[in-house]
């Protein structure tokens, strides 16, 4: 099994074989979001829809292209300390999160090593107590978060903080 293979059974049918196969989060360039189309029909679409539509003209708020299997969440906010943040997860929904405008660091961690709160359904949301690592997301710049994938996003850079807008697709993982 190949790296992208393992990265489709991983986040589309969340079935781990060996310790070693489990993916972590993806983050790239939009540029290059083909390399990630092999992860199924619904992340191919949110990847296509991030190249083709011009997020100056989106106001914040949901946004549908597949009902609930796949709809965008336009946001806009000013990015907080990190004391103000919390690390989440979902069960239902991959997350491809995209940064439209501004900067902003998000965390990550690997839930297995996280204490989970309980489960929001009506939120589709975990939220987790633990330590995790935070990278600086730029403008251009795409990641794909799996259920296993703890984040704490909206955290102010280094050089404090900032307006960010930002796209997140929601898509439903698939049977």
């Amino acid at each position: 099994m190949n790296r992208l293979e393992s990265a489709h059974k991983y986040f589309v049918t969340g079935n781990i074989l060996h310790e070693r196969e489990k993916q972590n989060m993806i983050i790239n360039r939009l540029e290059r979001a083909e390399n990630w189309f092999v992860m199924g029909k619904r992340i191919k679409h949110a990847l296509q829809y991030l190249r083709t539509v011009d997020p100056e003209t989106l106001s914040p708020g949901r946004h549908e292209l597949e009902g609930d299997r796949l709809f965008a969440m336009i946001q806009e906010y000013e990015t907080k300390p990190i004391e103000k943040g919390f690390w989440e997860t979902h069960r239902r929904y991959i997350d491809v999160q995209f940064v439209a405008k501004g900067v902003e660091r998000i965390g990550w961690a690997d839930a297995d090593a996280m204490h989970e709160g309980p489960y929001d359904e009506s939120k589709d949301l975990i939220v987790l107590q633990g330590k995790g690592d935070f990278l600086t997301v730029r403008p251009g710049t795409f990641l794909i978060l799996g259920p296993r994938d703890a984040h704490m996003p909206c955290i102010s850079p280094e050089s404090g903080p900032g307006f960010v807008k930002k796209i997140v697709v929601k898509v439903q993982i698939e049977d």
